[in-house]
């Protein structure tokens, strides 16, 4: 199986951002549900504890990555159903990032942006968001999980490239 690299690099007045979108045959309310219901995050994602409130944090057990490892995850802002802005904290520091869920006609799309570190390596880190949000799709459509090889290293390359021609916004 081969992977394409859909995410975009921008430059911003603060620094870089990863912007990858995907669209599911769903509603707003049941993407929303998708990505903040413990039991569906866990498909796609991990499963959570803790209370889910904005300004609370939870704790995330990563069910895809090696040694499931648990990271916490701070509640920025929560705009139910359309728009959740996450602080992460683990062992490889911190990451903001920030979920949108927009309408598109009778199915939904949901934009993501990693707001990168200024020591962020978007090798690694866009092929990860490009695994994660296709097990979101398929866990919405309920067809196979892909696998990680298909994207890391094969994507790496593409987006180091990407990085180069990122445009400023």
């Amino acid at each position: 199986m081969s992977v394409e690299a859909t995410g975009r690099i921008l430059r911003t007045a603060r620094g870089r951002n990863l912007v990858l979108e995907r669209s599911l045959a769903q509603s707003v309310e049941e993407s929303w549900d998708r990505i903040t219901d413990p039991e569906l995050t866990a498909e796609w994602f991990g499963d959570w504890d803790g209370d889910g409130r904005q300004g609370s944090t939870v704790r995330v057990r990563m069910a895809f990555e090696s040694g499931e490892p648990e990271i916490k995850v701070g509640i920025r802002l929560c705009d139910a159903p359309h728009r959740l802005v996450l602080q992460t904290s683990g062992e490889d520091g911190g990451w903001l990032l920030e979920l949108r869920v927009l309408a598109d006609g009778e199915d939904s799309v949901i934009h993501f942006v990693h707001h990168l570190d200024d020591d962020a390596d978007v090798g690694d880190i866009g092929p990860g968001w490009e695994y994660y949000l296709d097990l979101l799709v398929a866990a919405c459509e309920g067809t196979e999980e892909p696998m990680f090889d298909h994207y890391f290293p094969a994507l790496r390359e593409e987006y180091l490239a990407r990085e180069s021609r990122a445009v400023e916004i």
